[in-house]
């Protein structure tokens, strides 16, 4: 049974799940057409917008519902912001681009919301039951859209995989989950955190502890369970792969910082070795990888490895400065990976996908602002100073040298350094390269808006750096004070 205090605090969530559930009619009963899609899209954005300014109006409410599986703070407020923001751009971007990538299907937008509905409840899992139901409704929605352009064979191989590695993903996870609760004697958070901070842990309870971190690492495709990324990012329809890289990401981080400083908090020590693992894996393979790559789509993938690698550097640090640091970069990747494929998203020739990194050659001649913007955001991402990137890659690393993790910071600035190549060789191709066969003219609306809002907080991260520092630190502090 709940109550009204239950609502209250999930009354987002709530929103968007209602919404969901009308659209499966309008869905169903509107049409098949192209209309009907654009419909059902609409409705999505705006439910999200709405959604948006709810968690903004009241951010500082700090409550537990649903017998405390439920955890509404500051900190999830601002990680779900980060998340609704990355959604509604990968799913406005996507109005145009469906059309032409024979998925304009209403069913599209329908089950991107049940996703976003699910990572919002995996930033607010404050029990092993609540984290795991979270993950299964962020996922099976997105197992779906992954393999949605049915005539096309790498899309079903798409989705198949993601599907078969996510079902892994999933049973390490339960089967984690499982033995944390056999030590613990509850799936409670707060529960957990309690019964570890007794005394000497079994070793059963440790391998659980590395199995449902192992799981969420999927989540964020860290290495070394980052298998199904590069081939998941190629084979989907474009703008799925722009969801894909933009806000499953933040939810999935969030979640592991829920699940580390909050269940696991008290014993800091022992997870931090599986996160300095993982952080060095994902820097080195997600560098090197990314270097050999010649498809734009791939490389992003690779690329996304690499970043979740140097947040995790700040994440090991255990500290309020490396849960500081992680917020901090995560706001930045948002924008980062929303301008980088809203010009991705525009890479067509005679009206096909391109997404050959040769197709950006002379980019600079043909289409000049594009190339700008493209430049801007490949800075970024190479942490180049004084643009976003730089300052999320700052705090990470110097949250990792506070905390004695000396090695792991300087390991994380060689990779950075190698992950600049590959970066730099973008810029090259568009301005110093030219091309027989330019790409086609035209940008949507919706990709010019979110490429100028990107590139307007990524140029001028530093000049509101203070009042994000701000608001970071309260973030931050809700989630140490909490757990």
């Amino acid at each position: 049974m709940f109550e009204i205090n239950d609502i209250l605090p999930a009354l987002p969530e709530m929103l968007l799940a209602c919404v969901a559930l009308l659209l499966v009619l309008v869905a169903a009963y509107g049409g098949d057409g192209a209309a009907n899609a654009k419909r059902v899209c609409s409705i999505a954005l705006g439910a999200i917008v709405i959604a948006a300014v709810m968690l903004w109006q009241g951010g500082d409410v700090e409550a537990t519902a649903f017998s405390g599986m439920f955890s509404a703070d500051t900190f999830s407020a601002y990680m779900k912001l980060l998340v609704l923001m990355g959604s509604f751009a990968a799913l406005y971007m996507s109005i145009g681009p469906l059309e032409q990538d024979d998925i304009n299907k209403p069913e599209f937008s329908l089950l991107v919301l049940l996703a976003v509905v699910g990572m919002m409840l995996m930033i607010s899992a404050n029990d092993l039951m609540s984290l795991y139901m979270a993950v299964e409704l962020q996922s099976l929605p997105l197992y779906v859209v992954a393999a949605m352009r049915t005539n096309s064979l790498r899309s079903s191989e798409a989705g198949l995989k993601y599907f078969l590695l996510g079902a892994l993903s999933s049973g390490m996870l339960l089967y984690g989950a499982s033995l944390v609760y056999g030590f613990a004697g509850t799936t409670s958070f707060d529960g957990i955190s309690a019964a570890v901070a007794t005394g000497a842990l079994p070793v059963a309870f440790v391998v659980g502890m590395v199995f449902m971190i192992c799981g969420i690492a999927f989540k964020i495709s860290a290495a070394p369970f980052h298998m199904w990324t590069p081939d998941v990012y190629e084979g989907s329809p474009t703008p799925v792969t722009a969801l894909f890289a933009i806000a499953p990401k933040v939810a999935a981080m969030a979640l592991m910082m829920r699940l580390t400083y909050g269940a696991f908090g008290p014993i800091a020590m022992e997870w931090s070795q599986v996160l300095i693992a993982l952080s060095i894996a994902s820097m080195v393979i997600g560098a090197f990888g990314a270097i050999m790559q010649t498809d734009i789509k791939r490389m992003m993938a690779y690329s996304s490895i690499a970043h979740m690698g140097y947040a995790l550097a700040g994440l090991a640090a255990g500290s309020h400065a490396g849960v500081l640091g992680v917020i901090i970069y995560m706001t930045g990747y948002i924008f980062m990976g929303a301008g980088t494929f809203a010009i991705i998203l525009m890479m067509r020739r005679d009206g096909k996908s391109a997404t050959k990194i040769d197709d950006l050659r002379g980019l600079s001649k043909t289409h000049p602002l594009f190339a700008i913007g493209l430049l801007v955001m490949m800075f970024s991402m190479a942490g180049i100073p004084p643009l976003a990137g730089f300052f999320g890659k700052w705090y990470v690393f110097l949250a990792a040298v506070n905390a004695g993790l000396i090695p792991l910071a300087v390991i994380g600035v060689v990779m950075s350094v190698v992950g600049a190549f590959y970066y730099l060789r973008i810029i090259r191709m568009m301005y110093f390269e030219d091309s027989d066969d330019p790409l086609d003219a035209d940008l949507p609306i919706s990709n010019r808006l979110v490429l100028t809002v990107s590139l307007g907080v990524v140029l001028l991260f530093f000049a509101g750096l203070g009042s994000l520092l701000g608001t970071a630190d309260i973030a931050a502090t809700t989630l140490m004070t909490r757990n």
